[in-house]
């Protein structure tokens, strides 16, 4: 990350545990209850992540000049394991772009990942499985 860096948004949330857990955004945006973390966290997190990567398959499309259909969709599964010593996640992101070329469309998957930023800060860190419905 450069110092030039321009801050595009920052999502700010207050997340209290219990019995009346909640997360809210400060916009107002995000209101949901939490009265146990799992799997709000793991639902929560495939939500950011699918929109996020969904965005990324928008814009590298647009830059190669693809036609994406309107109901371009990403299905994510958030596993949270335990393997008796750590806790650890895996995904599976199931992409459905209908009638784009299958090479065209595995081709806009793969690029996606090197443009979400969430697609990045896992690498390497989650095992996580791509495919296209």
């Amino acid at each position: 990350m450069t110092a030039t860096a321009k801050v595009l948004f920052t999502g700010k949330t207050h997340t209290t545990a219990g019995r009346n857990g909640a997360a809210r955004s400060s916009d107002g945006f995000l209101d949901i209850k939490l009265p146990q973390p799992h799997p709000a966290a793991e639902n929560l997190f495939g939500a950011a992540w699918s929109a996020c990567y969904l965005g990324a398959i928008q814009l590298v499309a647009a830059q190669r000049k693809v036609k994406l259909p309107d109901e371009a969709a990403v299905d994510a599964e958030i596993d949270l394991n335990h393997d008796g010593s750590a806790f650890f996640l895996r995904a599976r992101l199931n992409v459905s772009l209908p009638g784009v070329e299958r090479a065209v469309a595995q081709e806009l998957i793969e690029a996606a990942h090197g443009v979400c930023p969430y697609s990045k800060a896992v690498h390497g860190n989650i095992d996580v499985a791509t495919t296209l419905a």
